[in-house]
């Protein structure tokens, strides 16, 4: 069975008992499940196999190289964000042309960086970022392969700090300026417009957000190529949500693809989404030690783990909600607690108020659906180094990013 289920062992990964990766990997411990990822890229993948289409992993959501590198396996292209994330991708085996390069701000020595290297696609933010790519192009004397990020003023009706489609975001060109943007690029020898790009956010559950954004970037698209603008692709981003809490309502594979393919074959153009979260998310957990209890003046408990808030940012962050239970359950009535970690602020809570079976110093807990800004968001705060992350594949697994060390992490200080 791909992913985590129970057994006599308590929790195990696919064929193997986080216990034993705990035991002898330490904690805290990512653990990812490779044939969970296979299979629901399988299922994705499926969802748009009567259309041409291409998948381009949203190396953000877990940019741990393992985990990259088993992207491309599945066949796979690459989402960077990043100078950092292309170099990541390379390492992981994609080729240039295999990756599409996303971002707010990109800085002129990582636009130089991937125009040399012949990226896919730059997915250019503003007039400024555009003139920027032309001049690096010239001095390279190429032609940069660059599409256009729109804004279609949409708001995903997700947190609002991962909601990236309305006009008050940083992000993207509203229609007619895009319109107008894309006009002018078509007009010059250096650069080959190939696309549009829109994303609305990140954990998207409905399908209105969706269907809204792709009517508006394909009417965009359909305008350009009566007007001669020659495009071979209609990026619609990603953000396809997860259920983090039970009877959490989400959109399947096939509801994604019926909420945007109707408008994406009206533009007989090639589709390209940059899922993350939906591929990588539930293949995941944050296994973590108890290492105290304290009763609290109010009733309940406080349990405190060896995981907080430098190793699972979200919870902190955006009050996000990851299911936790322990990895080999006691007997016993439930407890009432809340899992907090050991740093230094109150905001360090991994789950409020919740249920959990009695537990000791010295068991172990798993933080659910943590394979997706989990380990990528760490830092080093209250100087604690990063944890350790393994992958598993059936009955084998390996350490593919080790626990960082004290001295590795202080070895740029003076």
């Amino acid at each position: 069975m791909a992913g985590f289920h129970h057994t006599g062992g308590g929790l195990s990964c696919d064929d193997v008992r986080l216990a034993d990766v705990a035991r002898a990997a330490g904690t805290p411990v990512y653990v990812y499940s490779a044939n969970l990822i296979t299979e629901r890229f399988a299922d994705l993948d499926r969802a748009y196999a009567g259309y041409p289409h291409r998948l381009h992993y949203a190396i953000k959501a877990n940019a741990t190289v393992a985990v990259v590198r088993h992207m491309r396996a599945l066949g796979a292209g690459a989402d960077a964000n990043s100078g950092g994330e292309i170099d990541v991708a390379l390492r992981a085996g994609f080729a240039p042309g295999d990756i599409v390069f996303t971002g707010v701000g990109k800085t002129r020595a990582e636009l130089d960086r991937a125009v040399a290297l012949g990226v896919r696609a730059i997915n250019a933010e503003s007039p400024g970022e555009v003139d920027r790519i032309e001049a690096i192009a010239r001095a390279h004397r190429t032609r940069a392969r660059v599409a256009v990020r729109i804004n279609p003023d949409v708001d995903a009706q997700s947190h609002p700090h991962i909601s990236t489609g309305t006009r008050e975001t940083k992000f993207g060109m509203s229609i007619d300026d895009a319109r107008t943007m894309v006009l002018d690029m078509a007009r010059r020898p250096d650069l080959e417009v190939v696309g549009l790009h829109v994303h609305v956010g990140s954990q998207v559950t409905k399908r209105e957000p969706l269907e809204r954004a792709a009517e508006t970037a394909a009417a965009l698209a359909r305008e350009l190529v009566r007007a001669g603008v020659r495009l071979e692709h209609l990026d619609l981003g990603g953000g396809l949500g997860i259920a983090y809490e039970p009877g959490q309502d989400v959109l399947s594979a096939d509801d994604y693809a019926d909420a945007i393919l109707p408008a994406v074959r009206s533009t007989a153009l090639t589709l390209v989404l940059e899922p993350g979260r939906a591929l990588v998310g539930p293949a995941g957990v944050l296994v973590t030690e108890v290492v105290d209890l304290k009763r609290r003046p109010s009733g309940g408990w406080f349990v405190i783990t060896d995981a907080g808030m430098t190793d699972l940012l979200r919870p902190a962050l955006y009050g996000a909600w990851h299911a936790i239970e322990p990895v080999q359950p006691r007997p016993g009535q439930p407890w009432r607690v809340d899992v907090v970690g050991p740093v230094c602020e109150t905001s360090d809570t991994l789950g409020a108020n919740r249920e959990l079976p009695p537990v000791e110093v010295g068991d172990l807990l798993a933080v659910r659906d943590t394979g997706a800004y989990g380990a990528v968001m760490a830092s080093n705060y209250n100087r604690r180094p990063m944890a350790a992350e393994v992958l598993v594949t059936g009955s084998e697994w390996a350490v593919v990013r080790r626990r960082q060390t004290v001295d590795e992490m202080l070895m740029w200080d003076e």
